[in-house]
């Protein structure tokens, strides 16, 4: 089965959205730049209602090591999604299994990917600014590619209307999302939601 993240959370309602339509996953975004930053002490408050089954994964770029040990500790976060240009060593230093991402532009990108020893390789976007949340489809022909590296999660400009297509060209282990089904930054719309729930768990790959 197809696993699920909601990525980019920051309230309840979403997060209690998210859980009963059946996500395997919910991202919380620790880079202060992003338009769905929220902080960790908030995220506390909402973990009270994150049953274990779910995981809880951080969203990190280039920050200091000593604070993502901080924060993964505190809230005993399951996974650490690394977002920026984070070395190998910096990725492996801590106690958490980690996530690396990786923005898809040519193949080279691909060479990259085997320095990594990760539990997934999310795979998003290429952008030359932004570290993610772009809304734009990535090169679904390198992900597939990308599959014979290691386990991987397919982001980048997915939403309810495209995502049985990107399933059926990819094959992704799991599938991320965040403004395919926003209303607004950091808000999500729960109808399109659990249309992406129900279309991912609903596909036979």
């Amino acid at each position: 089965m197809i696993k699920v993240k909601i990525c980019g959370m920051t309230n309840l309602d979403d997060v209690l959205a998210a859980i009963e339509f059946g996500a395997d996953a919910i991202g919380f975004n620790f880079f202060k730049k992003s338009p769905r930053y929220i902080a960790p002490e908030k995220v506390k408050e909402l973990l009270d209602n994150v049953p274990a089954s779910v995981w809880k994964v951080g969203v990190f770029v280039n920050e200091d090591d000593k604070l993502v040990r901080g924060i993964s500790q505190e809230l005993s976060l399951d996974f650490l999604q690394f977002h920026g240009d984070e070395t190998p060593y910096y990725c492996q230093q801590f106690a958490a299994p980690y996530w690396k991402v990786f923005r898809l532009r040519d193949e080279k990108s691909l060479l990259l990917m085997q320095h990594y020893h990760c539990e997934y390789f999310l795979i998003d976007t290429y952008d030359p600014v932004s570290y993610g949340g772009t809304g734009r489809v990535g090169r679904w022909d390198l992900a597939r590619k990308a599959k014979s590296i290691g386990k991987i999660i397919l982001a980048g400009g997915l939403h309810p209307d495209n995502i049985e297509e990107a399933i059926k060209q990819v094959h992704p282990d799991g599938v991320d999302v965040t403004t395919g089904i926003e209303s607004e930054p950091g808000k999500k719309d729960h109808h399109k939601m659990e249309q992406f729930i129900v279309r991912v768990k609903n596909c036979v790959t």
